[in-house]
């Protein structure tokens, strides 16, 4: 069983690194991919921990990037998932990823004076306490549903913190070719996440996507059933795209979301593996 799309409590899940090994083998899975945001701690302390267990493990990242202003409005979120599967992601790279973090943290300042302007009682130091230092929108949520401020999860997201909610504040993010490029030109494979989240019209972007160095979509999600899978097999064909899946797992933060519940056909993986020399080309050198 493969499951390339995972987090730990490094970054918005709720696994620590040797839970979700655990967890892992338990449910089977052979290759499991840890692709926490902006950060790839988890992944480092879960390197020995999956030898032991058996595990192929595979290095990743999931980015937050932004397609372009349109109409006046900031553009919507791309995420973006990069995969190491020769090499360690560079120096350069991880120096990168420190500013991404910066940007999370000052987002996170924002948004915790937009909602006590809403009279919403919350501290940093209360959502940190659960995410420390790459604290998101996860474990705002968490802290809203605790004091009772929402139901769930999905209500605070709805109501406060999703990009529509009351409480919302844009964080700097690159752009959806600058994070294809810093991927590619750290030697990783660009990947775009659960597509099912962009919309329509940011799908009809794909061949600028493609054009700009993206060589995999993500086709198996928790998010995705039949249909849409099979709606982004036959982009992958059609663009000549690699083809990754996960479950997404978050632990506790995403409890409908179980480790094996979605599983990446072996004949996909296989040509991901194959597919190395791409992934170590610039997207400037295409």
């Amino acid at each position: 069983m493969i499951d390339l799309h995972t987090h730990t409590d490094k970054s918005d899940g709720t696994s620590t690194p040797p839970e979700l090994v655990r967890a892992a083998a338990e449910a089977g899975i052979d290759t499991l991919g840890i692709s926490d945001h902006d950060t790839f701690a988890g992944y480092d302390e879960a390197v020995p921990l999956a030898r032991e267990a058996g595990i192929e493990l595979v290095c990743g990242i999931e980015l937050s990037t932004r397609l372009p202003a349109h109409s006046g409005s900031r553009g919507k979120s791309v995420h973006m998932l990069g995969y190491f599967l020769e090499s360690e992601p560079t120096a350069g790279f991880r120096a990168w990823l420190e500013t991404n973090q910066r940007s999370r943290r000052e987002r996170n300042r924002r948004l915790i004076a937009r909602l006590n302007s809403l009279g919403i009682e919350i501290t940093l130091g209360e959502v940190e306490a659960l995410g420390r230092t790459l604290a998101g929108r996860p474990h705002f949520a968490r802290i809203l549903v605790e004091k009772g401020y929402v139901a769930n999860r999905q209500e605070a997201f709805d109501r406060y913190i999703g990009e529509e909610g009351r409480a919302y504040v844009y964080r700097d993010e690159p752009s959806v070719e600058e994070g294809i490029r810093r991927i590619r030109d750290a030697g990783g494979l660009p990947s775009l996440a659960h597509p099912i989240r962009i919309g329509a019209k940011a799908e009809a972007m794909l061949p600028q996507f493609v054009d700009a160095g993206l060589l995999a979509i993500e086709a198996y999600h928790s998010d995705h059933r039949p249909e849409h899978v099979q709606h982004y097999l036959a982009l992958a064909r059609h663009y000549g795209l690699l083809v990754t899946g996960g479950t997404d797992f978050h632990g506790d933060n995403k409890p409908g979301v179980l480790l094996g519940s979605v599983d990446l056909p072996q004949p996909f993986w296989e040509k991901l593996r194959g597919s190395t020399n791409l992934a170590r080309r610039s997207a400037g050198n295409d």
